[in-house]
């Protein structure tokens, strides 16, 4: 069968088997789970929150996490989806035990089973054309009534299907709806009943010979032995589906747990409207792994008490299915960057460097010979994302960057003349100081005795410091920040800005 290159750790397995012969998974099994995406997209925060869930249960409980591409859209399947959705769960830290297998080539089991189920009269052939059934859908709608399926309308006698047949006349597989009660116990929303009479019969087998997508899915869950399907809430009207398909099949039906939706912060369902919702594009705009797998773990799910900021090995240990909550959950990417702000201020350096390094390069500015370590330390406390701290790594790099904020011009607006005259106090004490003696309690000692000697506050002696270096007025304490960005640089940069706010005041 068609296989993806698995990430290291991804180990490859034996393809799914085309059994004949299905064994009903015992009740004491190990788990195995499963994700299953469709590679018709990216892969969407939703999705990404379903494979976590499965991830996070599988390891809680020693079990199995399976990676199957559901590429039966073979229109819509590309190889590039593929790749983005395994690039995807390989940078949120999400491996797999199994795969990824690949659905597409186990149609023949899939029809083999259609045939099983054609074989023991739980389904049948039918020949109505689509515009003969699309027909009788226009009419239903005119005459103001839902349209169903009749089962009776289309049966043939054994005569003339017979004669259909021998005539090659095109057909689908239907599987005979039982008018019976399909019922199960969601480890999530408790006992969820339909009843068999209220749905239609419906295809498993199009006139290709190709299977549909709930017939598919119940043929590989069975044949790969999965013994929890974890999935979103969108899925519950195809499980009174698969449920009916399991027990035609003859196979014990697997755990179901249906996870909430994911909605945006104005309650509707999530979507671009909303802004990113690939998990390539939070990788882009510098949003760190671990921050992002906490923060889709708190989606429908709490680990109990007002936690919120969680290791890997806790997310792991507190996970369970009974803490999935059944209300729909709210992505809110304020509190995702804010999560994501924790964990770069406790982020070491050397673990930032590579992340912060291709935004630079993206940007277009070089290290110039300095230690970038050095300054994602005095930077990482104020930043939400590494999109953010490497601005603040680029400014601190390449003064052709430095762009006043509005909180800095308002700044030098209400300080007049006395922004430049305080920075001509602070150049003064500065370039006093040798090269050895540029160290952040010196730089302090200094700047502090020029304000005194010259009756102005520290802070108003500071503050232009810190406008002049960066273009705002927010940084780490302007000592500190005079020391990362270096003696002659410092020194450049207050005198390019003595010389703007000179430019600048009326003649």
């Amino acid at each position: 069968m068609r296989k993806a290159a698995g990430r290291p750790g991804n180990r490859p397995v034996a393809p799914l088997r085309a059994e004949t012969n299905f064994r009903p998974p015992m009740t004491d099994s190990p788990v195995r789970v499963r994700f299953a995406p469709s590679p018709t997209g990216y892969l969407h925060v939703g999705g990404a929150r379903t494979a976590l869930f499965n991830w996070l249960y599988a390891r809680k409980t020693g079990g199995t996490f399976v990676l199957r591409i559901e590429d039966t859209d073979q229109e819509r399947s590309t190889d590039a989806h593929t790749r983005v959705i395994l690039e995807g769960l390989t940078w949120l830290g999400i491996n797999w035990d199994e795969g990824p297998y690949f659905q597409g080539a186990e149609s023949p089991r899939h029809r083999a089973d259609a045939e099983r189920l054609l074989a023991s009269g739980r389904a049948y052939r039918c020949f109505a054309s689509a515009e003969e059934l699309d027909a009788e859908r226009k009419l239903a709608v005119a005459a103001g009534r839902p349209y169903r399926y009749e089962r009776a309308r289309w049966a043939l006698s054994p005569e003339e299907e017979a004669r259909r047949l021998a005539a090659g006349d095109p057909f689908v597989i239907r599987f005979a709806v039982p008018d019976a009660e399909l019922a199960w116990e969601d480890a999530v929303h408790g006992r969820i009943s339909f009843q068999g009479r209220d749905l239609d019969d419906f295809v498993i087998l199009r006139s290709d010979g190709s299977a549909i997508y709930n017939l598919a899915v119940v043929s590989d869950d069975i044949a790969m032995r999965i013994t929890h399907v974890i999935r979103g809430d969108d899925h519950v009207s195809n499980t009174p589906k698969q449920i009916a398909l399991y027990q035609a099949l003859g196979a014990a039906l697997p755990v179901f747990a249906h996870v909430p939706m994911i909605l945006g912060t104005d309650g509707k369902k999530l979507s671009k409207r909303h802004g990113a919702t690939a998990v390539g594009d939070y990788q882009d705009q510098g949003i760190l792994p671990a921050a992002m797998r906490n923060f889709l773990a708190l989606l429908g799910w709490s680990p109990g008490g007002d936690r919120e900021v969680l290791t890997g090995e806790e997310l792991v240990g507190l996970f369970s299915l009974e803490a999935i909550q059944g209300k729909p959950a709210v992505f809110d990417t304020a509190k995702l960057e804010w999560m994501n702000g924790q964990y770069l201020s406790h982020t070491g350096a050397d673990e930032l460097l590579p992340p912060v390094m291709r935004q630079l390069d993206r940007m277009g500015v070089g290290a110039k010979g300095r230690d970038v370590r050095a300054l994602i330390d005095a930077a990482k406390a104020r930043s939400r994302t590494v999109l953010q701290l490497a601005e603040q790594v680029a400014v601190r790099l390449d003064a052709s960057r430095i762009v006043l904020d509005e909180k800095a011009e308002k700044l030098q607006k209400k300080m007049g003349p006395a922004f430049g005259a305080s920075l001509t106090v602070a150049a003064g004490a500065l370039e006093a100081l040798t090269p050895a003696e540029w160290t952040p309690d010196r730089l302090l000692e200094a700047v502090k005795h020029a304000a005194e000697t010259h009756g102005l506050k520290l802070g108003d002696a500071m503050q232009p410091v810190r406008v002049a270096l960066t273009g705002g007025t927010v940084s780490e304490p302007v000592n500190e920040l005079l020391a990362v960005v270096g003696r002659d640089e410092s020194l450049a940069r207050i005198r390019a800005a003595m010389a703007r706010t000179q430019d600048a005041a009326p003649a």
